[in-house]
């Protein structure tokens, strides 16, 4: 039988896992709506009015606010509450760039010490994201393929024993969902995304680290030249 220590312990333990929990849920929450647009670039976010919303307290979605702002999807102004971050194409250019050469160093690596473990849960990432690239249906948002498609680029880099290559690509992928939503909305249908994974899976496979590299480079940088095409859509996203 459980001591009165005990149930304080408990207690204590669930009053201060159960907030952390709820921040995290309408932190995904939140961030999801985001990405996808629900919640458009320059939308002025009120915790007081967001909170009746989500069904969260008002402390709990300031807690959620600013994990945003860490993540840059959200702009706090001093007295003046919090701002959905604006899009631009410089923004988005600036992380194609830095992102593009970040992760083709960090898949040459991978190609070059990546061991029988790194291929075979490449080649899964890759049978996965295949299948969900042949059920998709194109320029329509897919969230299945989305994540398909950030594990398959997961292990691309897997095999390279660099924590912070993985930290900071972490991060610039996350900061170009928002654009990748506009490409796909956009894509040309010359533009076969499938036919790009394969090349990459491909010469990942065949230790082909200069051609990995180039083509990782070419993938990350055609969704900018996609989004630079429609320019429009990206102005026209800041409208919130």
């Amino acid at each position: 039988m459980a001591s009165s220590l005990d149930r304080r312990l408990d207690a204590a333990r669930s009053s201060e896992t159960t907030p952390r929990t709820l921040i995290q849920d309408v932190y995904q929450r939140l961030r999801a709506d985001i990405i996808q647009g629900d919640l458009k670039p320059g939308t002025r976010l009120r915790a007081e009015h967001l909170k009746g919303l989500y069904s969260v307290s008002g402390a709990t979605m300031r807690e959620a606010l600013g994990l945003l702002v860490a993540d840059s999807l959200v702009i706090s102004r001093e007295q003046r509450g919090f701002i959905v971050s604006p899009v631009s194409i410089a923004d988005f250019t600036d992380i194609t760039e830095t992102r593009a050469t970040l992760e083709a160093h960090a898949v040459r690596m991978s190609v070059r010490h990546g061991g029988d473990e790194w291929e075979s849960n490449l080649t899964g990432a890759f049978h996965r994201l295949s299948l969900a690239e042949e059920r998709r249906i194109p320029n329509q948002k897919d969230d299945y393929w989305e994540e398909c498609n950030k594990k398959f680029h997961e292990a691309l880099i897997a095999g390279f024993d660099s924590r912070w290559s993985r930290h900071f690509l972490t991060i610039l992928y996350r900061q170009s969902e928002r654009y990748r939503r506009i490409a796909l909305d956009h894509a040309p249908p010359e533009r076969n995304v499938h036919e790009e994974h394969v090349a990459i899976f491909e010469a990942a496979i065949a230790r082909d680290e200069e051609r990995v590299g180039e083509l990782i480079k070419h993938h990350i940088r055609v969704t900018l030249d996609v989004v630079k095409a429609v320019e429009t859509a990206v102005d026209n996203s800041n409208d919130g």
